[in-house]
């Protein structure tokens, strides 16, 4: 029987002076008995111009993927660190070996390096020394599968997953991925760092996700497999449209839609920091609650401010 996918979404990112968001549910907890419906993202991911040669390494091939999804929103690459991919190493055999998803380790367990991302960082050497803050985050993915750039892309569908990948002062990744627990789950975890913030976009400036002209776009989202659940009361919804500043920025929504070229205006669901205290102020979402068509192509408009600057920006994507 194939082992169903599960990811689990930690945001903690840290500076000098503000909190941007918190591990949202799963942290701790023990999900692996509680088969999940399969992913979003085909085990085949179609052919696309300029995407990253893949190695079979699943780590490898996982952080590529981010930095290639990363790049065509014109974000920062990400520079591979050693230290950091220790962490995210032992992270993945610690769940492996207890058999569990989770952002936090238990002391005195088999693998255990350390309870929470930075303890973990810290024990792998790396350490964060400068004066002008600093930021991590994590995020995981437990799956049958050991292609490591499908599991990104499901990684990047469960939207606060996104706002972590796709936070642009991020500098640095490591990525480790563990054999299969004893359940069936391979690991993922992706860990991303910047010692002394990044420059980032700039002041009233986000990026978009799906990018602009983007095409092969998936149609669905299975909602129950993320946690937290973006979507409590319904499974099957369209893909998360986003928008992603940088993490000292105030995003604030006025319009956010979609709907099929030439067609209606879809019902979704807002993910604001105002309403929603998973999604960082920096960013920003909506979820249609129908899934999408395939083969069509979908039009966005989003306007609001970013730092109290005017924010706005129509763009088009297109669904395999």
């Amino acid at each position: 029987m194939t082992r169903a996918r599960r990811i689990v979404a930690c945001a903690s990112a840290l500076s000098l002076s503000f909190f941007l968001a918190a591990c949202g549910g799963g942290g701790g907890s023990n999900n692996s008995s509680t088969p999940s419906p399969v992913g979003s993202t085909p085990t085949q991911l179609p052919v696309e111009s300029g995407a990253p040669t893949l190695t079979n390494d699943t780590a490898t091939d996982g952080y590529n993927r981010f930095n290639f999804r990363r790049q065509q929103m014109g974000l920062g690459p990400l520079s591979r660190n050693a230290n950091v991919d220790l962490a995210a190493r032992g992270h993945s055999n610690y769940q492996k070996v207890n058999d569990t998803i989770t952002h936090v380790q238990v002391a005195g367990k088999s693998g255990f390096t350390g309870v929470g991302v930075a303890e973990r960082l810290t024990a792998a050497n790396y350490v964060f020394t400068s004066t002008r803050g600093y930021a991590f985050g994590e995020v995981i993915s437990a799956s049958a599968n050991l292609a490591g750039a499908t599991n990104a892309e499901d990684l990047i569908t469960a939207i606060y997953h996104r706002f972590v990948i796709f936070e642009p002062k991020f500098l640095e990744a490591g990525a480790g991925s563990a054999g299969f627990s004893a359940t069936g789950y391979n690991f993922l975890t992706v860990d991303f760092t910047a010692d002394g913030l990044g420059p980032g976009l700039g002041r009233g400036k986000f990026a978009v996700y799906p990018s602009a002209n983007q095409t092969g776009i998936t149609t669905v989202f299975f909602s129950d497999q993320e946690s937290p659940d973006p979507v409590p009361n319904q499974n099957a919804v369209g893909y998360p449209v986003s928008v992603h500043a940088d993490i000292d920025a105030v995003v604030t929504v006025q319009t956010f839609t979609i709907n099929p070229r030439g067609g209606q205006v879809l019902a979704t669901r807002l993910l604001s920091n105002a309403t929603d205290s998973e999604t960082p102020a920096s960013a920003a979402a909506i979820i249609p609650l129908v899934e999408l068509t395939a083969a069509t192509t979908y039009d966005v408009k989003f306007v609001g401010t970013v730092s109290g600057l005017t924010a706005e920006r129509s763009w088009s994507f297109a669904t395999r």
